[in-house]
């Protein structure tokens, strides 16, 4: 379950940053499972192909996740010209097995704040190099879904 203003920040980054990859985290209380602060990061390769988050970026964001008591709940990149599906680099980097991973693509004119039609946003977890793809749940807001589990 995601609610729909992160879901479209990572759209909105995606598009912004095609035709480079776009990459960020959405991190959360430890153990909630609940996406809740959007942090966008600058892709380090500033490729059309691949993502990686700069090292001394990503020792800040861990050190601020581990002081405000959270975790990266989403690990999110897009895909600027293949579906969005991890690729064998996007699953051997994989390093948090308690993480979604969510892919966008914005191919096929979706990174256009004018396209209009579905964009894909597809969620993962991979662990241990397994890939086992699982349903988005968008939410207006986590509030109305209190007493669901």
């Amino acid at each position: 379950m995601i609610e729909k203003a992160t879901v479209d920040a990572i759209v909105a980054h995606a598009r912004r940053d095609h035709p480079d990859e776009a990459c960020g985290v959405v991190a959360g209380a430890e153990g909630s499972d609940r996406a809740t602060r959007f942090i966008p990061m600058l892709n380090a390769a500033m490729s059309p192909t691949f993502y990686e988050f700069d090292s001394g970026d990503l020792l800040r964001l861990y050190k601020e996740l581990d002081e405000r008591d959270e975790e990266p709940v989403v690990i999110y990149h897009s895909h600027t010209a293949t579906e969005a599906y991890p690729s064998r680099t996007d699953i051997n980097l994989a390093q948090e097995p308690g993480a979604h991973y969510v892919l966008v693509s914005t191919r096929d004119g979706a990174d256009s704040p004018e396209y209009d039609g579905p964009v894909e946003f597809r969620s993962y977890r991979i662990v241990d190099g397994e890939v086992t793809e699982e349903e988005v749940r968008v939410v207006g807001s986590y509030a109305e879904t209190e007493g669901e589990h």
